[in-house]
């Protein structure tokens, strides 16, 4: 493949805050950029009922190659004018590993996003997804590949089946997911499946092939990935613990500082010469977004670095603009930290939360929220008495969850990431008690540092002044 590998890699931050408006202006500027691939099945449907402003969403669906599909997306959520104030959202159907409209939406959505991101230039832009999300992969990923999407990241678990995937998808055939079910006998097996003819009613078409980043925390994990994989993994993106978003809990499991979070020690520590020792190109992530980051990558031997939380919160990320005014504004007073909340999210991954008034970063408000899980992209599948697959979410209603067989102390603190993450972007959906779910903001460390990014009397800065930055001396 001749696609140059970046030196800056944009990180795929939050469902829908490194949408396709950032990934194209990171890339246009020599840099990846990276869609967030999660939810975007959501987010089509949601930004058809707010009125698709600019019509940016109804171009991107002219262009799908099956356009029943998108016909029928469209006439079911568009909304000319956009919902009124107040009023709630139309409900999706939740995702599933073997059927429903989920799947249709989800290579549509994907689509979408990079098809807005690569449109008019021919500069490299890649996707990145969770491999804990495996119900929603399949389709994403054939979406993203039908768009000619040029790089594919995952992380949040071990991503061995999806080389395997890609590949299935450019010889134009049906593709599998071994589905991690809890309660499995020895003798079951379970997988997700996705045919195109199926699914979208059409045979697919062969794919051309983009480059596999497995997104890593240790050598051990890439090397475990390169192993059960056969090899085909094209490089690594290495985050240590201070990246946001989902991270690595700490080797050894050691008991929680006094603060509650996880304690990650020199055994976490990220040691360049191991990855260099693979023999794979690898971008180190995780406080590397500061001048002479990128330079002590390089004379590492890393091909680069990659940065999320400084484009998190440029103009050209999809956050909410008045969580970003407030996130530099507390950067600016030197009041801006995150929690490594361990129980936050329902992957069972440490979750990094910036702390904001009135969000779901503070008790009280998470404590008053009414448990409900309407979206399902966290939730875990489970083996149900007939055999069958259930599905549960510890961030559910506490009673319901019991009842599937989880266990009470699982639902301990666990927040409705799915929803929150849609109110970080404007698109939060209106409870049965007409409020407004409420956002919950993920960064790394480096989120104290935002301010610097800001250009002399700004109160704002773009993505074109991250990169300046990072390339600096």
């Amino acid at each position: 493949m001749s696609t140059p590998l970046p030196r800056i890699i944009q990180g795929g931050m939050g469902a829908g805050v490194s949408g396709w408006r950032l990934a194209r202006t990171v890339s246009l500027a020599g840099g990846l950029g990276v869609v967030a691939g999660t939810a975007l099945d959501l987010i089509l449907a949601r930004r058809l009922q707010v009125g698709d402003p600019g019509g940016h969403v109804r171009r991107a669906m002219e262009h799908f190659p099956f356009p029943e599909v998108a016909q029928r997306a469209y006439k079911r959520f568009f909304v000319r004018g956009g919902i009124a104030p107040g009023s709630r959202f139309r409900v999706k159907p939740l995702p599933f590993h073997d059927r429903g409209v989920a799947r249709e939406l989800g290579v549509l959505g994907n689509f979408v996003e990079i098809f807005l991101a690569k449109e008019g230039h021919s500069a490299p832009v890649g996707v990145n997804y969770l491999e804990k999300i495996q119900v929603s992969t399949l389709p994403a990923l054939f979406g993203a590949m039908l768009a000619g999407v040029d790089f594919v990241l995952m992380g949040a678990g071990l991503p061995t089946a999806i080389p395997d995937v890609i590949e299935r998808y450019v010889q134009g055939e049906p593709a599998s997911l071994p589905l991690d079910v809890a309660g499995t006998q020895p003798s079951e097996r379970f997988q997700a499946t996705f045919d195109a003819l199926e699914v979208l009613g059409a045979p697919a078409p062969r794919l051309p092939a983009p480059r596999f980043l497995g997104i890593v925390a240790a050598r051990t994990v890439a090397t475990a990935l390169l192993r059960r994989t056969g090899g085909r993994v094209d490089g690594f993106v290495v985050e240590g613990p201070s990246a946001g978003g989902h991270n690595a809990p700490p080797r050894g499991r050691p008991p929680l500082t006094p603060s509650g979070e996880p304690t990650y020690g020199p055994r976490d520590a990220i040691d360049p010469a191991e990855f260099v020792a693979l023999e794979r190109p690898f971008w180190l992530a995780g406080s590397y977004g500061r001048p002479g980051g990128l330079a002590e990558a390089l004379a590492a031997g890393a091909t680069g670095i990659q940065v999320g939380t400084a484009f998190a919160y440029c103009e050209e990320s999809d956050l909410r603009a008045d969580l970003k005014r407030t996130v530099i504004d507390m950067a600016r007073r030197g009041e801006a930290r995150v929690f490594a909340d361990p129980v936050a999210s329902p992957t069972g991954f440490p979750f990094k939360v910036v702390q904001i008034p009135g969000t779901l970063s503070e008790e009280a408000p998470y404590l008053a929220r009414e448990r409900v899980c309407d979206l399902g992209y966290l939730r875990q599948a489970y083996r149900k008495e007939n055999g069958e697959v259930g599905w549960r979410c510890p961030a559910e209603e506490i009673d319901a969850y019991v009842a599937k067989g989880g266990l009470l102390e699982e639902t301990r603190g666990r927040k409705c990431v799915c929803n929150a993450l849609m109110a970080n972007i404007g698109l939060g959906q209106v409870t049965r008690a007409g409020s407004e779910e409420l956002p919950l903001v993920t960064s790394g460390d480096a989120v104290s540092e935002v301010a610097e990014y800001l250009p002399p009397g700004a109160d704002s800065y773009r993505a074109e002044d991250v990169l300046a930055r990072l390339q600096a001396d």
